[in-house]
C-alpha cells in the first residue's frame, strides 16, 4: 500500500465513522494512537468532514442571524485547527526524512506534503458526497447523470494528486526535492495583528 493509498484508506474511515450519526456534534472518537502519523491523518479529516457539514448548515437561506454568527466563528476556529494540523503533519514528515543530505541542484517544491494531503482529504469528502448525489433516488436522471461524471473526474483528480504526492515523497526521500516547513501566521486570528480587534483592545 503505497502512503497515499494509506492516507485515503483513513479518510474514508473517518467519513464514515462520522456518518454514523452524521451530526457536526459528535464527539470524535479517533481509532488510533495518539501522537502518530495516523491519528493525525484520521483527526484531520474528522475536522474536514464536520467543517463540510457546517458550511452545508450556514448557506441555509433560513437561518437565524444569531446561529450564523456563531457557526461562523466556529467555522474559523475549525479552520485553524485545520491549518496546525497541516503543519504537523509536515512537521512529522520533515522529521522523518532530516537525515536526507539534498543533491546538488534539489530543487523545493510549489507546496509542502502536507499541503498537498490536505487537498487528498477534501477529494475524499467530495468524493464521498458527489456519490451520494450520483444515486440520490429522489433526484432527476439528469442530476444523477451529472454527478456521475463528475465523480468520475473526482476519482481520476483522485489518483493523480496521490501519485504526484508519492512521487514528491520519493523526490525528498531521494534528495532530489528539499521541504520547508512555512507557519500560515494568519492575521486575521491574532488580537496583535488584526486591526480591529488591537483597536477595540486599546478602547
Amino acid at each position: 500500500m503505497t502512503f497515499t493509498e494509506k492516507c485515503n484508506t483513513i479518510f474514508n474511515r473517518a467519513i464514515d465513522d462520522y456518518h454514523v450519526a452524521d451530526n457536526v456534534d459528535t464527539p470524535m472518537a479517533n481509532p488510533y494512537e495518539d501522537g502518530t502519523m495516523d491519528a493525525t491523518l484520521y483527526r484531520k479529516c474528522w475536522i474536514d468532514t464536520v467543517q463540510w457539514h457546517l458550511e452545508d448548515i450556514i448557506r441555509d437561506p433560513a437561518i437565524d442571524p444569531a446561529e450564523a454568527l456563531q457557526l461562523k466563528r466556529r467555522i474559523d476556529r475549525s479552520n485553524q485547527e485545520r491549518t496546525d494540523l497541516v503543519e504537523d503533519i509536515d512537521t512529522m514528515l520533515r522529521e522523518e526524512y532530516k537525515g536526507v543530505n539534498p543533491l546538488p541542484g534539489a530543487t523545493i517544491n510549489t507546496e509542502s506534503p502536507a499541503w498537498a494531503i490536505d487537498r487528498l482529504s477534501i477529494l475524499a469528502l467530495k468524493i464521498y458526497h458527489m456519490k451520494e448525489q450520483a444515486m440520490r433516488s429522489d433526484a432527476a436522471e439528469e442530476h444523477r447523470a451529472r454527478c456521475a461524471a463528475k465523480l468520475d473526474v473526482l476519482l481520476e483528480q483522485q489518483r493523480d494528486l496521490g501519485t504526484a504526492i508519492c512521487q514528491l515523497l520519493d523526490d525528498i526521500a531521494a534528495g532530489r526535492k528539499y521541504m520547508k516547513v512555512y507557519r500560515q501566521m494568519k492575521m486575521y486570528n491574532d488580537p496583535a495583528t488584526n486591526p480591529v480587534l488591537y483597536a477595540r483592545k486599546d478602547k
